[in-house]
């Protein structure tokens, strides 16, 4: 008699969660049942991914088609995970059908950061206009406006944001939030220290937050 490895029931947490804010923007199902991929120019993200899943996978390499750059590569087979993702709401072939997920309340600022590390920038120049005027945004990316009209509606409901601004792009659009929103962002998506995160974006963060005179001192 073939005897069959128990299939590990996934439920939400806050690493969970960070997770499938990765996959939603890095990542992707397989359209086979079993597949999960991720892929990444930062191989903390990889790592991370290895970490949270208590696995250690091999890590190939990738070109991505429009750059030609190299990222990392990280696939695996993951039955349960793969129906606890689709359970989420992500589907295969997802870039631009990504629709509202089903992510608990409680857990949507551990997604939100993943997403970001993911498919997320801040960026700021000085305002030559004003004197010692820093100009700095926050940004969220995705080919699916679906999904980007509920992360706006999610961010103003649970992270007190303003709607922000969401601009077309040649492949994606952009929801995109000013200084006083990116400094709620900031405190909603690093609600603690040791959080899973992709470290080069969180500098980025507080190097313009240390520059900001209006961002306090707690960072």
């Amino acid at each position: 008699m073939r005897r069959y490895k128990k299939k590990r029931n996934y439920a939400w947490g806050a690493d969970i969660a960070y997770f499938v804010g990765l996959i939603a923007s890095d990542g992707c199902l397989v359209n086979d049942d079993r597949h999960i991929n991720i892929t990444s120019k930062d191989r903390e993200i990889i790592d991370s991914c290895q970490k949270i899943l208590n696995m250690n996978v091999r890590v190939g390499t990738k070109i991505g088609g429009y750059s030609g750059t190299s990222s990392f590569n990280l696939q695996f087979i993951n039955v349960a995970l793969y129906d606890f993702l689709l359970e989420c709401g992500l589907t295969p072939a997802k870039s631009k059908t990504m629709r509202a997920l089903r992510v608990p309340i409680r857990y949507y600022s551990d997604f939100l950061r993943g997403y970001f590390d993911g498919d997320g920038t801040i960026y700021g120049f000085w305002d030559k206009r004003w004197r010692s005027s820093l100009m700095y945004y926050t940004q969220y990316i995705s080919a699916s406006p679906a999904f980007l009209k509920w992360l706006q509606k999610m961010n103003y409901r649970l992270a007190d944001t303003s709607p922000g601004a969401i601009r077309p792009g040649p492949r994606a659009e952009t929801l995109s939030y000013a200084k006083a929103d990116s400094r709620k962002l900031f405190a909603f998506m690093y609600y603690k220290p040791n959080l899973p995160m992709l470290s080069r974006k969180h500098r980025k963060f507080i190097d313009f937050l240390r520059a900001d005179p209006y961002a306090g001192k707690e960072l």
